[in-house]
């Protein structure tokens, strides 16, 4: 049996041609998954930099910061224990509040009240006329707990009161602190109520 060819010793690695502190480098091109990190890390921070710093489609810092404030403070508002007008008006002023209002008052009220809110089967939500309360507290009440003989069913059941109180700050984001309220009777029941001019 004869032995197999051994492959050629390999010549020593050439060493750079200087020294320092008696310490040699090896004269060797870096490895591939190196090199391509190394480049891969370039190409992203160009694109990084056109994307946030030259054209501006990404979000600036600014903007960033805000929205995580918005998203803390829903945060803190949703977290208290009890609701009051002053609660409710904050919330109202809150951009998280208010999207979620928004979403579920789509889907759930502006059957009734007309995704403008300017009212149809139920009574306009914009002017400053209210039937059964306008202080943010009333509002809830009245969302919680419906008017079945209008026809408004008990949306507390169904919703909920995170809910309800999201499509409440919707609606106050429409009003305004302190403006005045005007308590007109109830309309006759399967009488649409007249949409604000």
């Amino acid at each position: 049996m004869t032995d197999p060819v051994q492959p050629p010793p390999r010549p020593e690695d050439a060493f750079r041609p200087h020294s320092y502190d008696g310490i040699r480098e090896y004269d060797k091109r870096l490895p591939n998954w190196w090199l391509g990190t190394f480049y891969v890390t370039i190409v992203f921070s160009i694109v990084y930099w056109l994307y946030y710093f030259t054209t501006r489609v990404g979000p600036d810092d600014h903007t960033v910061l805000a929205r995580e404030m918005t998203r803390i403070e829903a945060a803190k508002l949703a977290a208290v224990a009890k609701l009051d007008d002053a609660t409710l008006w904050q919330m109202s002023r809150n951009a998280s509040f208010v999207a979620a209002g928004r979403a579920t008052f789509e889907t759930t009220c502006a059957t009734c009240h007309n995704i403008k809110l300017t009212g149809g089967i139920g009574p306009n939500l914009l002017d400053q006329q209210w039937i059964h309360g306008g202080r943010p507290t009333e509002i809830f009440h009245t969302v919680t707990t419906g008017v079945p003989a209008k026809g408004m069913p008990t949306w507390g059941p169904v919703l909920g009161t995170k809910k309800i109180t999201e499509v409440v700050a919707y609606v106050l984001s429409y009003h305004t602190t302190g403006e005045p309220i005007i308590i007109v009777p109830s309309p006759t029941p399967g009488v649409a109520a007249s949409p604000a001019p």
